[in-house]
């Protein structure tokens, strides 16, 4: 892979979790099913719903009656927890992770903490410098106050990050926060109509260290450029 002409400066990469650094869609989809079933919603209808936003924001957009979406989000959380059968990281995520400069990027996820950390254990990947879950934010994805903060808390403003995603929800939340934006489509059951550069996996990018420790990551169709620790 040529390095391409085009090379955007970043201060941090900021990631996903779910269907970027990892799949954790087997084991998502076997207790939604279960749930969904047990009130009678069509389960293959529904299950394209549950990616990408808080579970309780999936719930409460079914409007179900006699339904408290915090207790149900909570024992789908719990079950999650329990259940991590199957969780694999993308191919090439831990490399990619293990090849970012300390203190320079971060996870930022729907979830909840716990299940995060569950999730990244189970999927044999590095826990995060920063992690950013589901109760750090009052708005979740697609609002733009999950990036909005990693930034901050990484000592940039999110229009100088690189935002690594894979769902629409979480597309929109890194564009309506100023973000690059790269998509991994490792999960992508039917294309997506995609304005960003894409990978299927982290295999796709070609990194570059420097001597000073700054890292040069480099796409077909544009490069970032990230400092190290002690540079800006």
């Amino acid at each position: 892979m040529q390095a391409p002409s085009e090379r955007q400066p970043i201060d941090a990469v900021l990631l996903d979790m779910d269907g970027t650094i990892l799949n954790s869609i087997r084991s998502a989809e076997r207790i939604w099913s279960r749930w969904a079933d047990r009130h009678g919603l069509n389960v293959d209808a529904f299950l394209p719903t549950i990616h990408g936003v808080q579970s309780i924001e999936t719930i409460r957009r079914l409007n179900l009656p006699g339904i408290d979406p915090e207790t149900e989000a909570a024992a789908i959380t719990q079950a999650e927890i329990e259940d991590v059968e199957g969780i694999e990281a993308i191919a090439g995520a831990d490399g990619f992770l293990a090849a970012l400069p300390a203190a320079k990027w971060g996870i930022v996820t729907s979830a909840p903490r716990a299940l995060a950390l569950r999730r990244i254990e189970a999927a044999g990947l590095p826990v995060p410098p920063l992690l950013i879950a589901a109760e750090d934010v009052a708005n979740s994805k697609p609002a733009p106050d999950c990036f909005q903060l990693a930034a901050s808390q990484l000592g940039t403003t999110a229009d100088r990050c690189l935002v690594v995603e894979d769902s629409v929800a979480g597309i929109a939340s890194a564009e309506s926060a100023g973000a690059a934006v790269l998509v991994v489509t490792a999960t992508h059951h039917t294309p997506m109509d995609l304005r960003h550069a894409a990978i299927l996996d982290y295999r796709d990018l070609m990194l570059e260290r420097a001597v000073d420790g700054s890292l040069s990551i480099h796409h077909a169709r544009v490069s970032f450029f990230l400092q190290a620790a002690n540079g800006r």
